[in-house]
């Protein structure tokens, strides 16, 4: 028998002068019982996707499920993705009590999104002790990873078995906690489903000026708005089009306290926690991300690739390519999927490996019968919680047991070598699994030497 604890305070609310302040944490062990609200967001981004009763700026709570009786079990702890922007701990495609009933307690955490979770402002900078602003969702990464080193072991978990694991913008944040001195001693693993990483971060400065510029100067009036103003204003800082090369705005920035340096730096210069790691992403990263650009005819996607590019562009084409209108979806998709995910991936295992013994990349390919197009992003993730595919099953057996041991293989499924840059081999999730190398080197070689 599975147990659920819903609605677990871990922070004070969030609101009237702590809005826009690192979390209060509290040690709270006693569930509400029920779904705590979401996080403020934009309405009907989530659709279905969550069981929440609403949204509400006191949103700072996480759930557990354990086994019954359970003592002592390695414990995953999950971070929603969403573009920052959105999030939900309640959504019924992650609810944790399926990967629970394989032999380890689960943790379903939230953190502020939007310009609640990653407003930088001048006025916020001067208040800090530490000269920072924007980052809160981080921090409050930070203190739901602090809670259950405090506090799982009531709930049947070990404290001294944590794995931390997210998908898209929750891996893009495990992957900047990966590097920030903050998280020192947090969690004995990571796994990474198609981390945003590996691209510039706006600097401190470039994000406090954007903020003034867009909203002023008097963080007491901004205190006074109400949430649905705070998502509202959001906008002004929220492209249509995301840039595929360039820093964005409302997501984590390289503050100098919680994120020390962009991600790629740090990586590559070894400044990161060397705990073993699982990173990879899905075939098709892209199109349903792209589906609502703008973007359909030759001369749209080569602008695209000019300003992003810039004198790299004609080179971008080369692997990128599109020579007629029918060919620029795919192509935008593939351009997509690699600077948003793929060369993430690949540069945290090159970099983690070199350290960390313990890394393994993974690529998840499966689709069901009769299907052509796809995985789409996230698409492992369903797989995984529901283990409702033959490799999402397999997928959350090695997740478990990486939880439990620092290692995912098991005598019993196909062998998944430990990453080396020197021959790129990763496990393809498919029916069979199997073990592949090479996925898409000129591309993303060509992104390394884009960004030098």
């Amino acid at each position: 028998m599975i147990r659920s604890y819903l609605g677990i305070r871990f922070a004070a609310p969030p609101t009237g002068q702590r809005r826009w302040r690192p979390p209060e944490e509290v040690r709270e062990a006693r569930p509400t019982g029920t779904w705590a609200p979401d996080c403020p967001q934009p309405a009907g981004l989530l659709g279905a996707d969550t069981r929440a009763p609403g949204q509400d700026e006191d949103c700072l709570f996480l759930n557990v499920w354990a086994p019954d009786g359970a003592e002592g079990l390695p414990v995953l702890v999950w971070f929603y993705g969403g573009m920052f922007l959105m999030g939900s701990t309640s959504s019924p495609m992650t609810d944790g009590s399926l990967l629970a009933g394989q032999g380890c307690v689960v943790v379903s955490a939230a953190s502020r999104v939007g310009l609640f979770g990653y407003l930088a402002h001048p006025a916020l900078t001067a208040e800090s002790p530490h000269g920072s602003s924007g980052n809160y969702g981080l921090l409050d990464h930070l203190a739901a990873l602090r809670w259950v080193r405090d506090c799982i072991a009531d709930f049947g978990g070990d404290p001294h078995r944590v794995t931390a694991f997210g998908v898209s913008a929750g891996a893009a944040s495990l992957a900047l906690l990966q590097t920030s001195p903050l998280a020192e001693g947090l969690f004995d693993g990571l796994i990474l489903h198609s981390p945003g990483a590996f691209r510039p971060l706006a600097t401190l400065a470039t994000a406090e000026a954007t903020a003034e510029d867009a909203y002023g100067r008097d963080i007491d009036v901004m205190r006074q708005w109400t949430s649905g103003e705070v998502v509202e204003r959001a906008a002004a800082l929220v492209p249509r089009m995301r840039a595929l090369t360039a820093p964005r705005l409302v997501r984590p920035i390289c503050d100098g306290w919680v994120v020390p340096a962009d991600d790629r730096e740090s990586y590559q210069s070894g400044r990161f926690h060397a705990v073993p790691t699982i990173v990879g992403g899905t075939l098709d990263e892209g199109s349903t991300l792209t589906a609502a650009w703008p973007v359909d005819t030759l001369d749209a996607y080569r602008d695209l690739l000019r300003d992003n590019f810039g004198t790299f562009a004609d080179e971008a084409m080369t692997h990128y390519p599109a020579t007629n209108d029918g060919d620029v979806r795919r192509a935008l998709a593939d351009v997509f999927g690699d600077t948003q995910f793929a060369l993430g991936a690949r540069g945290i295992a090159k970099a983690v490996a070199v350290s960390q013994p313990r890394t393994w990349r993974y690529l998840y390919t499966w689709l069901p019968s009769g299907r052509t197009d796809g995985p789409h992003h996230g698409e492992d993730i369903r797989g995984l919680f529901a283990r409702s595919t033959p490799p999402g099953v397999a997928m959350a057996d090695a997740w478990v047991r990486f939880a439990a041991t620092g290692d995912p293989n098991d005598p019993a499924a196909p062998a998944w070598p430990p990453y080396a840059a020197s021959t790129d081999e990763i496990l393809d999730f498919d029916d069979p699994s199997r073990t592949t190398a090479g996925w898409r080197t000129p591309q993303l070689d060509f992104l390394e030497r884009y960004y030098g």
